[in-house]
């Protein structure tokens, strides 16, 4: 029986960060296992963490904060190398 996944802001930002990594051509799409690049779709997905961090700042906690700050640097410095 498949765990039922709860929603909340962590699963969001791994949602969108696993699109990143997924359209950077650096893990396998689960639905196909082949990997692709899309940059744009890649660029995107970056962009929609950093908004999230902008509308989110000061409703989270430090945690989550740095969380999200350390994974968008994270996909920020493999984006520019891909």
């Amino acid at each position: 029986m498949q765990q039922k996944m709860e929603a909340s802001l962590s699963v969001l930002i791994m949602s969108l960060a696993s699109s990143a990594v997924m359209a950077m051509g650096l893990a396998p799409d689960p639905a196909t296992g082949k990997t692709s690049k899309d940059k744009e779709m890649a660029r995107f997905n970056i962009d929609l963490l950093v908004v999230l961090q902008e509308k989110t700042k000061g409703n989270v906690t430090k945690d989550e904060a740095q969380f999200l700050e350390n994974l968008i640097s994270d996909l920020q410095m493999k984006f520019v190398s891909i």
